[in-house]
């Protein structure tokens, strides 16, 4: 395996992603719209709306990362917002998997992106690849996301479906957004607190994928989480620690939903207690298995 596009290579993981398969020796070719800060890979602008496009952008390819779509924390979910959600997911890879399996010399492995959201609000409940679907936005976007790489399996590709966690980075994301009010120790539980969190670090991100796409025997949905959820009293409890400052503080629950609509029930309350069963029963190593060791890894490596 010699060359891999990155689809989304602009993005928080990214770019990350495409770092590391550069310092690993691979040749990596960025398919996205915009070019990222770093820019250490040639970009080939592709928006995934036009087919003979997409299949230039692929051609030669030993193996595909997709991680393109639109933020969901943006801002309220319009009708337009929620049309640009689904379609930047569900038509833009069905668009991707049409022209891998139109390719005479076809890639060995797709490694698609997807989420935890597909489990929906499943309360104390544990889930993991084998958990059925939830009900909701975010659950039916993944769901069809998921569905929409079926082309590229049919052709013979191995297909994995990454349901990525929240992912933490000091450098972007939902960790990225808490640390300015945390540190000035205004930093609280939101709803309940009792709410589960399925965390992984931007590095295990990074670290998980190259493996995937190592992994010839793993095939269909893998949880991209830590082994260990937890809920949103214990995440804030553990920030506050290691940045030594108090959180007394709490949004309610009709506070976020007055400020954030429907992205408060489905992404910030809902909870999602998800094991990466798939992940460990292929030998993966987390590198940051803990929230704590996590969180002091990731601000240490942002000073």
């Amino acid at each position: 395996m010699t060359q891999i596009v990155v689809t989304g290579g602009s993005g928080k993981a990214g770019r990350a992603v495409v770092r590391d398969l550069v310092e690993h020796g691979y040749d990596v070719v960025i398919a996205d719209v915009v070019a990222p800060a770093d820019n250490v890979a040639p970009l080939l602008r592709v928006d995934f709306t036009d087919l003979g496009e997409t299949i230039e952008a692929i051609r030669g390819a030993d193996a595909v990362v997709h991680l393109a779509g639109e933020s969901i924390a943006l801002g309220r979910w319009t009708a337009a917002r929620r049309a640009r959600i689904r379609d930047s997911r569900v038509r833009g890879t069905a668009l991707l998997t049409r022209a891998l399996a139109g390719l005479a010399r076809k890639p060995a492995v797709l490694v698609s992106a997807s989420a935890v959201g597909i489990y929906g609000d499943r309360g104390d409940e544990i889930v993991d690849e084998r958990s059925a679907p939830g009900h909701g936005f975010l659950a039916e976007v993944c769901s069809h996301w998921e569905a929409a790489t079926r082309p590229a399996a049919d052709a013979g590709i191995r297909v994995v479906n990454c349901r990525i966690g929240v992912v933490l980075s000091a450098r972007g994301g939902a960790l990225a957004k808490m640390l300015t009010p945390f540190r000035l120790g205004l930093g609280g539980v939101m709803g309940s607190g009792r709410q589960y969190m399925s965390w992984i670090a931007i590095d295990d991100v990074v670290e998980a994928i190259q493996h995937l796409l190592l992994a010839e025997t793993v095939v269909g949905p893998v949880n991209l989480v830590s082994p260990n959820p937890i809920t949103n009293g214990e995440f804030t409890k553990t920030l506050g620690r290691v940045l030594r400052r108090p959180t007394r503080f709490r949004l309610p629950a009709f506070a976020l939903r007055l400020g954030f609509g429907e992205v408060a029930d489905e992404a910030l309350l809902a909870s999602t207690r998800a094991r990466p069963s798939r992940l460990v029963a292929s030998s993966y190593r987390f590198r940051h298995p803990t929230l704590d060791g996590a969180l002091r890894h990731l601000l240490a490596a942002d000073r």
